[in-house]
């Protein structure tokens, strides 16, 4: 009796790992969707109008607040697109989903004396992408 309930219990956890790992996608596609999207908004702001930002005129990491607008422009951009492709889960979305996020981490740390409040958000924000895109293993997302 114990081996035909072993393999219907094997089947039952890969089919909760499977959604799991479905929805752990799905978040992350969503959020660096909407991460991209703020990311988009906060580079129109700096290009638009960059006395929005605060200034720190001893920053190591000083760059024309326009520059910072653009980068952030282009890497929202990026981001958007690679969310609206993690929702069919290839490994290259998943790839450069890391890759995106972790610069955007980068580039919202070096952003910090500029806008202080939002990029510390933005960094938890693109944290938890990095996680929820490296948990899944490949052999999860195919079934």
């Amino acid at each position: 009796m114990s081996q035909t309930t072993h393999p219907r219990s094997t089947h039952d956890r890969s089919d909760a790992s499977l959604a799991a790992a479905g929805g752990l996608v799905v978040f992350a596609a969503v959020m660096l969707i909407i991460g991209g999207i703020l990311d988009v908004f906060r580079g129109i702001m700096a290009i638009a109008n960059d006395d929005i930002f605060v200034s720190t005129p001893r920053y190591v990491f000083r760059f024309d607040l326009t520059g910072w607008g653009w980068l952030h422009l282009i890497l929202g951009v990026v981001a958007i697109l690679v969310g609206v492709s993690l929702f069919k889960a290839p490994l290259w979305a998943r790839i450069v989903g890391i890759a995106i996020a972790a610069l955007l981490i980068i580039t919202n740390f070096l952003s910090l004396p500029y806008y202080p409040f939002w990029s510390v958000i933005a960094i938890a924000l693109y944290a938890f992408i990095i996680w929820a895109l490296c948990v899944v293993r490949q052999d999860e997302m195919t079934g």
